[in-house]
């Protein structure tokens, strides 16, 4: 028995799910919070025998995509630092970074009770 823990973007969290359920693989959702951006995410558990884990994978990675959004970078606080950044320095400017995706973590699991 395998357990599929699988970090994902919100945005793909639905398409998954229904996607797991569908191919026959119930699932738990969890809200989660991380990354470097310090975004929503969503956290996916599922049980599976270690021969269907390849398959899982595969759900996930057809379903969980990458996308890049265009944020504002946050100005450090402190002395010196208004709302618009440090003085005289105007507003920070936007940068692109690449997000969503999936990073999957697939565990042995030593014993299973349903109860």
């Amino acid at each position: 028995m395998r357990l599929v823990v699988a970090i994902l973007h919100t945005k793909d969290a639905d398409g998954c799910v229904t996607a797991l359920n569908d191919a026959g693989f119930p699932c738990t959702r969890l809200g989660s919070l991380g990354g470097f951006l310090d975004r929503d995410n969503a956290t996916l558990l599922v049980g599976v025998e270690a021969a269907k884990v390849d398959e899982v994978v595969e759900i996930l990675r057809g379903r969980s995509k990458r996308r890049h959004e265009r944020l504002r970078a946050t100005p450090p606080a402190g002395p010196g630092t208004g709302p618009d950044g440090p003085s005289g320095s105007g507003a920070p400017h936007p940068v692109d970074v690449e997000v969503g995706g999936a990073t999957v973590f697939v565990l042995q699991v030593d014993r299973f009770e349903r109860l």
